[in-house]
Formats: structure tokens, C-alpha cells, sequence
């Protein structure tokens, strides 16, 4: 069975300096913790830096997106060749990339297998909106974003990805999916999917955390 996995998307957030500040803050505490793998995904800014005060502790980097391909004429993107330089993770396919940038399954497995050409491990993103789950539309919306996600790939490969499943819906409306329905989402992922029979460690949720100013 594979260690349970917690990984923080710092989202388009902290300055190298703020993240410096928060990781030298939080590393004692994130190495004392036992019986789950800790992984950190900053802005590619704060990759180099972040990178450097976690080198010699159990903590994990990632990167928040990637292009698929090796280089090339696109301009503001970074390849998997400059990731696999910094990070072991990469986050794709987030809901706010298929929303705001475009992102589709089609994009999604390119990056997926670029990943892999790279030897690093994917944190593929899926999840239904508001309207997909008051329809009943869940499953086979969620199902179709899994099966995009893994075309073509080998079992080996999926054995070794994560999948986090994160409803849209849930995204900073203060709401959040029961453990039952989060569950019943994981579960149908696996019956509907042949690819991923068999591998039932997969799969984390995700959710966004808001932290309040402390009060004075």
C-alpha cells in the first residue's frame, strides 16, 4: 500500500521572499510528521528557493503545470526538461487550468506522458462543477476526465501517478464533499476505468484552505 500523500498548491501566491519566510517556518513541523508523504507545490518563481531549504529533509517539490513538450516557441510556458531539474511532482490538469487557460483531457495525457518521458510523477486533477453534480452528471463526467487523463498509458505507469479529486463546486464556496461522497466518486472511478483496476492508492481529495489573518 502506498503512503498516504498531502500536497499544497500555494496557487499564484508568496514572493520568493514570503516563501522562504514560510517554508523555513513550517519545515521542523513538516518533518516531524510520520506516516505521510509531504509535498510542497509553490509558484515557479519560488521552486529554486524552496527547493533549496527542503533539500535535505523528506519533503517533496512540485510544480503547479507544465508544457508537454521538451522546448520550443511558447512563450510564458515551462518545459518538463526545466521541471525535472527542480521537482518530482507536477500538478495537472487543475480545475482553474481547464477553467481559465484551456486545459482539456486531450492536453492533459500529453502532459501526463511528458511526465512520465521525464520521470515525474503526475498529481492529475479532476472534479465536477456545481451544475454537472445537482444534474447527476458526476460519474460520467468524472469518469470521462480519468479516462482522458490516462490514454494509452501503461499499468505500471498509473500504479506510480496520483489522481486528486477535487469538486469545482466545493472551491472556495465554503462548502465541501462529504466523506461518503467523496468515497462513492473514488469508488466509481475504479469500476468504470479498467485501466486502474487493482490500483486503489491512487487517489487523494482535494480541497482549498483559506487561512484568516490572526487577530491582534
Amino acid at each position: 500500500m502506498r503512503t498516504p500523500i498531502v500536497a499544497g498548491n500555494w496557487k499564484m501566491n508568496l514572493t520568493i521572499a514570503e516563501a522562504t519566510a514560510l517554508v523555513r517556518e513550517m519545515r521542523h513541523e513538516l518533518q516531524e510528521i510520520q506516516g505521510v508523504e509531504r509535498v510542497l507545490c509553490p509558484p515557479f518563481t519560488a521552486l529554486s528557493v524552496v527547493g533549496e531549504l527542503i533539500q535535505a529533509t523528506p519533503i517533496g517539490l512540485g510544480a503547479q503545470d507544465m508544457h508537454w513538450e521538451d522546448k520550443g516557441a511558447f512563450t510564458g510556458e515551462v518545459s518538463p526538461l526545466m521541471i525535472k531539474e527542480l521537482c518530482k511532482y507536477v500538478i495537472i490538469g487543475h480545475s482553474e487550468r481547464r477553467q481559465f487557460f484551456g486545459e482539456t483531457d486531450e492536453t492533459v495525457n500529453k502532459k501526463v506522458k511528458a511526465a512520465f518521458k521525464h520521470s515525474l510523477i503526475p498529481i492529475i486533477c479532476v472534479g465536477e462543477n456545481l451544475k454537472q453534480n445537482e444534474a447527476g452528471e458526476t460519474e460520467a463526467f468524472v469518469s470521462g476526465q480519468v479516462k482522458g487523463a490516462l490514454k494509452d498509458l501503461m499499468p505500471a505507469q498509473v500504479e506510480t501517478l496520483i489522481v486528486a479529486y477535487e469538486p469545482i463546486w466545493a472551491i472556495g464556496t465554503g462548502k465541501a464533499a462529504t466523506a461518503a461522497g467523496a468515497n462513492a466518486v473514488i469508488g466509481l472511478r475504479y469500476e468504470s476505468t479498467e485501466i486502474m483496476n487493482g490500483v486503489t492508492e491512487v487517489i487523494c481529495y482535494g480541497t482549498a484552505v483559506v487561512v484568516e489573518p490572526k487577530q491582534a
